[in-house]
């Protein structure tokens, strides 16, 4: 991702120069335009970043310009600034997607603040992008045990150590405990400590100062400081260097950090949620990981299980899966048949949900009907059919099927509990085979 560009539209020169070096300042580039035709005439701008922009422009005006831009779809946060304290326009403004309105003269923090808040929204996109695994679903004993440590865990500042399989959910559970919080309202950043060289982890978690090293052209914020208030997420945190762990003890002890290249101790307020797939007990003993690093992180530790650990959630988990990738995909696909909840169910899934949810996606695409065709992983081969050996046996076996588990729903069909997500079916068509099977007068 590119360092963030904050560009300042004022036809006032010197309130434009004033407002781009207290950017400057704060460790951020910065570009400036007199005017909105300028601006718009100048190539389009690339995310992250945001707009400064005077309201009462000659020509174009402030409230032109967000129109422009928001019809062109350029996905821009706008901070506005006027000379008046004019409530019908900032209203005008807010209502149009503004994400601020500050009256001059602004306080110097304040600007800061709003512009801060506007980066830290794409870096939360970005955490994002590999977050598709779905909601928090399951209702199985352990996922449960989970749910009820992040209701412990969430309203503290308590730093949490989360350990689990790759693609088990994790980074989910972060963000839960993040909602739970009292820094729910502010940013969630996330660092993954594996996908970063290790020549370049320490100026993304602490920043660095202009001519720290070959390459440092500007002033750079640190993870640490865009987290200040909120969540900070150390994912794969196994993965750090030896080396760079002090300094990240004395950042989590101390709350306070020097940038690569500067002397300045600049304090943070920052919550701490780790992640990690590896033992670290063992890397510890090992002498891989600092003893007293895993004691700061380890303070509340919670571990997700595993998918083939919570089996009875995979039925709950597909249909999940299906409604989400056939609706982003415009099919209709209605049913998941007895045998393939019964193929997911007896795969031992290495990769945890996320795998599953790539397989149910391949199926989704290559389902032509109303009912999903599976692909599993170990052949590439849709699952064998359970009705292969004449329709009256499969009727028998699915008749039999939905006889067991609406037992154990006691005999409840919708819900996320019903007998309906169990089965990987819509609570009508469950209500249909019912009919069919003459269930269904049991149950009245």
């Amino acid at each position: 991702m590119s360092d963030p560009l904050v560009y300042v539209v004022d036809d006032d020169a010197s309130a434009r120069e004033g407002v781009a070096r207290l950017i400057r300042s704060a460790g951020l580039l910065t570009k400036t335009f007199a005017s909105g035709e300028e601006f718009l005439a100048a190539p389009r701008p690339k995310p992250p970043g945001c707009l400064v922009l005077d309201v009462n422009l000659p020509g174009v005006s402030g409230l032109d310009l967000q129109q422009e831009l928001s019809k062109s779809g350029a996905p821009l946060p706008i901070i506005f600034l006027t000379g008046h304290g004019d409530i019908p326009m900032s209203v005008r403004a807010l209502r149009g997607g503004a994400a601020n309105f500050l009256t001059k003269p602004f306080d110097d923090e304040d600007l800061l603040n709003a512009i801060r808040q506007c980066l830290t929204s794409y870096l939360e996109d970005e955490v994002r992008a590999d977050q598709n695994m779905g909601n928090m679903v399951g209702e199985s004993a352990g996922f449960q045990d989970v749910l009820r440590n992040i209701q412990v865990v969430g309203p503290t500042d308590a730093a949490v150590l989360i350990q689990g399989e790759t693609g088990t959910g994790k980074e989910l559970v972060a963000r839960a405990i993040h909602d739970q919080s009292s820094r729910s309202k502010r940013a969630f950043i996330k660092v993954n400590c594996a996908a970063i060289p290790a020549t370049l982890l320490e100026s993304e978690l602490f920043g660095h100062e202009k001519g720290s090293f070959t390459g440092a052209f500007a002033q750079k914020l640190g993870r640490f400081e865009l987290a200040h208030q909120g969540t900070l997420f150390l994912d794969e945190i196994g993965e750090i260097p030896l080396e760079l762990q002090s300094k990240l003890l004395r950042a989590l002890q101390e709350q306070e950090l020097e940038r690569l290249g500067g002397n300045r101790t600049i304090k943070v307020d920052v919550r701490i949620i780790a992640a990690t797939n590896r033992d670290l007990k063992a890397m510890v003993d090992e002498n891989r990981f600092r003893a007293d690093l895993y004691y700061r992180l380890n303070v509340f530790p919670l571990r997700v299980p595993s998918l083939r650990e919570r089996r009875e959630d995979i039925p709950l988990l597909a249909r999940h899966f299906v409604q989400k990738h056939a609706q982003h995909m415009g099919r209709k696909i209605e049913t998941i048949p007895t045998y393939v909840l019964e193929s997911l169910m007896n795969y031992d899934w290495p990769g945890n949900i996320r795998e599953l949810q790539n397989v149910i996606e391949r199926s989704v695409v290559l389902s032509n009907g109303r009912e999903l065709q599976i692909v599993m992983p170990e052949t590439g081969r849709s699952a064998p059919v359970a009705l292969a050996n004449g329709p009256s046996c499969g009727s028998d076996a699915e008749r039999t099927r939905i006889l067991q588990v609406l037992k154990e729903t006691k005999g409840m069909v919708g819900g996320t509990s019903g007998a309906a997500a169990r089965l990987g079916l819509k609570r009508t068509t469950l209500q249909s085979r019912m009919r069919k099977y003459n269930i269904a007068r049991l149950y009245q």
